[in-house]
């Protein structure tokens, strides 16, 4: 492991932990990483770590720091619990999408910026690429909010990553954001259900994940990076 958390001021003042991994060989650009519901935890940090041995400066904020600082749970029943708490009523979207901005603009001025996330993470992602500044392209996994938000639309090319199995986010639910025809956007549907990414979850799916990855550094390289 290369990378460490060190402590950065958000806009609001606040002071959060963000797990930051310089990148490996030459640098492509940045990237921010963000977080599902169960914080920077050892998936998260091995995510970062991947992508910066592929030339990316990561940073990954630990955006529930306020809240809970150092915040880090599993995938059992109580960790899904505790995150969706924290996701749900006790940390403003808002807050996570300023202070993905905060890393962007951190980063900005060495060279492109993309961002990737999963889960709760994917969800920002989307609403990042719709309303932010800086990005140079983004890749969201498994957003459960993305169909609400639909109709938005994002400024940089953007890659959206669903399971067709996914429970909580039904296929019909995906095909409305597919038929909203955002020339931005590209979405792809794996056969595998939600978390597919994530090699500690039941519902991993080590072929989907390999091919959204490519796909990811595809964009990215595609777009400056």
């Amino acid at each position: 492991m290369t990378g460490q958390f060190t402590s950065m001021k958000m806009s609001d003042g606040a002071e959060i932990q963000v797990y930051h991994v310089p990148a490996q060989g030459e640098r492509r650009g940045g990237l921010v990483v963000i977080q599902e519901i169960f914080g920077i935890n050892g998936h998260i940090r091995s995510v970062c770590e991947d992508y910066a041995a592929q030339g990316y400066e990561v940073l990954a904020p630990a955006l529930f720091d306020r809240e809970h600082p150092g915040f880090e749970t599993g995938y059992d029943a109580a960790g899904i619990e505790a995150g969706r708490r924290l996701a749900r009523d006790l940390h403003p979207i808002a807050l996570s999408l300023a202070d993905t901005q905060s890393c962007i603009d951190a980063l900005k001025d060495k060279g492109p910026v993309f961002i990737t996330g999963y889960c709760y993470g994917g969800s920002i992602v989307w609403f990042a690429a719709c309303r932010l500044e800086g990005l140079a392209a983004a890749s969201g996994y498994y957003g459960a909010l993305i169909p609400a938000a639909a109709d938005e639309s994002p400024k940089c090319p953007t890659i959206l990553h669903f399971g067709r199995h996914d429970h909580g986010i039904p296929i019909g639910d995906v095909e409305r954001v597919i038929a909203a025809g955002h020339p931005n956007l590209q979405v792809f549907v794996y056969e595998a259900g939600h978390g597919f990414n994530c090699d500690q979850r039941s519902d991993f799916d080590a072929e989907s994940a390999r091919l959204a990855r490519e796909r990811t550094l595809a964009l990215f390289r595609a777009n400056g990076g």
